[in-house]
This record gives structure tokens, sequence and C-alpha cells, in this order.
């Protein structure tokens, strides 16, 4: 048994699948109740080093606020996912005039996915990372304008889903679909066997 500190309905999907036992713990995402996580890139920062910031602090803070709210203590889990394109993590769209752009630098190139998972038990934490390449084929106009119109793109890092109608632009994987997904499970799997007798 664990908390996901995801809101992601993918995530839950995947952990399903695995057969993990869990309960989703939801921390603040909003501008007029407040942040728990920030998940604003630091100047200068590496996308590796970004994952796992934000996968640790999600991880940590649902701890704490299992704490706080008196659940029975259970260990939590937290992830990230970014694509890195051109020395540049880019995460969800801020809005749908944003998709078209994110889909056409996609199109025709290769970027990579980056996914960490963390998971905290008392002062105890883990932390593994999964790193994916993507190659999109070249796409025309008219597949970027709809794809936009099918409202697939929001709240996906890089704006598209690899599990939905973004997967006919898939040319070529190397690495974890999982991963692209927002959970990778080969890593998640093996992290969560080192908390089994939490």
């Amino acid at each position: 048994m664990i908390y996901l500190v995801s809101a992601s309905p993918r995530r839950r999907e995947l952990l399903r699948q695995i057969g993990v036992h869990f309960e989703t713990l939801l921390l603040r995402s909003s501008p007029d109740r407040g942040t728990d996580v920030d998940e604003t890139p630091h100047p200068g920062e590496h996308v590796e080093e970004y994952v796992r910031r934000i996968a640790i602090a999600k991880a940590r803070t649902g701890w704490r606020c299992s704490g706080e709210r008196r659940l029975p203590p259970h260990p939590v889990l937290g992830a990230d996912t970014a694509v890195f394109l051109d020395g540049e993590i880019i995460g969800k769209p801020e809005g749908l005039d944003d998709v078209p752009k994110l889909i056409a630098r996609l199109s025709g190139r290769e970027h990579e996915v980056l996914t960490s998972v963390a998971c905290a038990y008392g002062d105890k934490l883990e932390v593994e990372l999964s790193r994916t390449k993507v190659r999109f084929c070249e796409l025309a106009e008219q597949d970027i304008r709809d794809y936009v119109a099918s409202g697939e793109s929001m709240d996906k890092a890089g704006g598209y889903a690899i599990q939905g109608k973004a997967a006919r632009f898939i040319e070529k994987i190397e690495g974890s679909y999982s991963g692209v997904m927002g959970l990778p499970l080969f890593e998640t799997g093996r992290l969560l066997r080192k908390f089994s007798d939490e």
C-alpha cells in the first residue's frame, strides 16, 4: 500500500496495471489555494536535476502532508515528467495557443522524455530516473490542427499523449513507453521493492 502524489489518471492506470495498491494524495496546486510544490525550473537547471528535484519534492511533501492529515503511514510516491528539446525543458502547455507551436517543434525530430520517480517513508528516500528517446514523423499543418482540435494536449508534458491520438506520429521510441506516459513501470517496480517492508 502506498500513497500516490498525483492527479494524473495515467499514473493511476499504470500503477493498477502492475498491481500496486494505492490511494491518491493530492497536494495544493492552484493560484487561489497556494501551491505545495513549485514546479518552475531553476535558471540553468539541467532536465535530469529538474525532474529529480520535483519528484523528490512531491514525495517529501506528500509524506509531510500525510502526517499532518493523520493518515496511516505508508510510503509516498511522487513523479515528474519533462520533455527535453534543443537544450530546453518543455513542460505542459500553458494554453491551447501553445500546443501548435509545441507540436510543430517536435515534427520530424527526436526529443527526450525524462521521468523521475521518488518514494519517501520517514527519513528514507529513494529515487529512480527513466530517459527515453522519441522521434516524431514529419507532420503536415493539417495533422497539427487536427491534433490540437482533439483537445488531448492539455496537462501533458510536451503537449502530446503517446497513449492517445499522438501515437500515430511516433516513428521510433528507444526506452520506456510507460515512462513517456508519466510513470516508468520498471523503475517504479524496482523503487517500490525497496519499501516492501514499510
